[in-house]
């Protein structure tokens, strides 16, 4: 029985950001290490779209869309960085995503540093009977 949520496909995210980071290393610009995951994770068999757009509600109005790096398989958005440290706004903005489209799980990984870091989280106000705003 999976410990998490979607245990396996974050697993499988994880492992491609891993040889991504043990090929690349650190230092590079995000948009490096984003074209190199979407190479591993398409290896892996992950359904995934790229900078995948998603509109922004406030109550019931559209005020605007955001871009997150990766939607895989549909429920799970990954959202990568290149820092040498991950400030608090980072992980604030990985939350909001979750919040904003109605999404369970959601990963922040950093290639920026020495070792690979990532943080699986998970959003304590999806509400499973809330048609989500995801788009299609």
């Amino acid at each position: 029985m999976p410990q998490f949520k979607y245990e396996e496909i974050t697993r499988k995210i994880i492992g491609c950001a891993m040889k991504v980071h043990s090929t690349l290393g650190n230092g590079f610009q995000e948009v490096i290490y984003q074209r190199a995951l979407e190479i591993e994770m398409r290896k892996s068999g992950l359904n995934f779209v790229r900078e995948f757009s998603m509109p922004i509600f406030y109550d019931v109005e559209q005020i605007g869309e955001r871009r997150v790096d990766f939607f895989v398989e549909g429920i799970i958005s990954v959202e990568i960085k290149a820092r040498e440290i991950l400030e608090k706004t980072h992980y604030a903005q990985a939350r909001n995503y979750l919040e904003a489209y109605n999404l369970e799980v959601g990963l922040l990984i950093n290639f920026g540093n020495v070792s690979l870091e990532f943080k699986r989280l998970e959003n304590s106000k999806y509400n499973p009977s809330v048609t989500s705003k995801k788009s299609n």
